[in-house]
């Protein structure tokens, strides 16, 4: 543990995003700890070295931890005190001596549908063309998921959207993709075999990403012009719409940022302490003890989202296990959220069991 003179070690994966949101929780302990010094360390994890996995296949044995293993190491070998982590990639069991000791508030929870312009879609005349051969699709603005044409193939490497994406449309040709999000959406405009692809809110926010009021990816225009020139813009032609949580439930923990520590390092939970977020941290921990009780991670298909209004948290969630959509939901005071969390995922398994029926229509909390 270090003493008040040694600088805090802050942790982080080398992506845009990963560094986007340590620079963030940097920042602000700063701001907050005048006198300590604090510095920044990129950590290669498994999932950045392992580029030809592919989340979801079942032919693919997926290490557990695949973005956090690594850092978690930094943590138990002293040579970071915290470790920031994008939540939803956190497993639920963490690592003997090891503790979440925070969340800062969460940012946007929804989904994003992105696709291409008409804008990009090649003359008629000067296009090659044969007898049976797939039309891409080249949209304009679309309201909702179900404005996609019949058949589109959308591209993404998540259990969790693919399965929903069925339920909803079970037309839709799912592919996997891979990379971050800068070569996604590369490879939405080059590759016309995809027709859209599908991206956290949160992500493209943290990375000064915005939507215009036509449904065009942008550098967000509020920013001054001096961090504008910085920002890598996203490809031309790219459209989004925001997919809001009653069409699309996110991930257990997206949209939130998680701090890990040593369980023992009192005084580095003491410098994280004002960053978090009362209600964020009620909310991940009811769906992190959904995903625990129903024996999953990051590659089962389900979904949760939890939110506090008043004294009361609300959860929702979703399994797709075998392929069958089920959905439970609950109530309860907000100091009781892993009970939340435990009883939803219970509720669900009632449903997958059989005729016993479902609970979620019982009054709780």
């Amino acid at each position: 543990m270090p003493d008040s003179a040694s600088p805090v070690v802050i942790c982080t994966r080398g992506s845009a995003l990963a560094l986007a949101q340590a620079n963030a929780v940097l920042a602000q302990l700063r701001a907050i700890h005048r006198k300590r010094t604090f510095e920044l360390r990129i950590v290669k994890t498994t999932g950045d070295k392992l580029q030809t996995v592919q989340p979801g296949n079942a032919t693919e044995s997926v290490p557990r931890g695949l973005f956090t293993k690594e850092l978690e190491e930094e943590l138990l070998a002293g040579r970071a005190q915290i470790a920031v982590h994008s939540l939803k990639d956190l497993p639920t069991e963490l690592p003997v001596g090891l503790k979440l000791v925070g969340t800062p508030p969460r940012a946007d929870v929804r989904e994003v549908l992105l696709y291409r312009s008409r804008q990009l879609e090649p003359n008629p005349a000067e296009a090659e063309w044969s007898p049976g051969r797939r039309v891409p699709f080249y949209g304009q603005s679309l309201d909702v998921l179900t404005d996609l044409p019949k058949g589109a193939i959308i591209a993404t490497s998540s259990p969790r959207r693919s399965a929903q994406l069925r339920h909803i449309r079970p037309d839709l040709e799912i592919v996997v993709i891979r990379g971050n999000v800068g070569t996604r959406l590369q490879k939405l405009v080059t590759q016309t075999s995809i027709d859209a692809t599908l991206l956290a809110a949160a992500g493209l926010t943290r990375l000064h990403l915005d939507i215009s009021p036509k449904g065009q990816l942008r550098i967000d225009p509020r920013l001054p012009a001096t961090v504008r020139e910085r920002i890598d813009a996203p490809p031309a032609g790219v459209l989004a719409t925001i997919l809001e949580p009653e069409e699309m439930l996110p991930a257990v923990g997206q949209g939130a940022v998680g701090l890990e520590i040593r369980e023992d390092d009192t005084d580095t939970a003491n410098l994280c302490l004002p960053l978090n977020h009362l209600n964020t941290f009620a909310a991940v921990q009811a769906e992190r003890a959904f995903l625990q009780a129903m024996g999953g991670g990051c590659q089962t298909p389900v979904a949760a989202y939890a939110r506090v209004v008043g004294h009361q948290l609300f959860l929702r969630a979703s399994s797709y296990v075998n392929g069958t959509a089920r959905f439970a939901e609950g109530r309860r005071i907000v100091r009781e959220a892993e009970k939340l969390g435990e009883w939803v995922a219970a509720d669900l398994k009632r449903q997958e069991a059989g005729p016993l029926g479902s609970l979620s229509d019982t009054l709780i909390g």
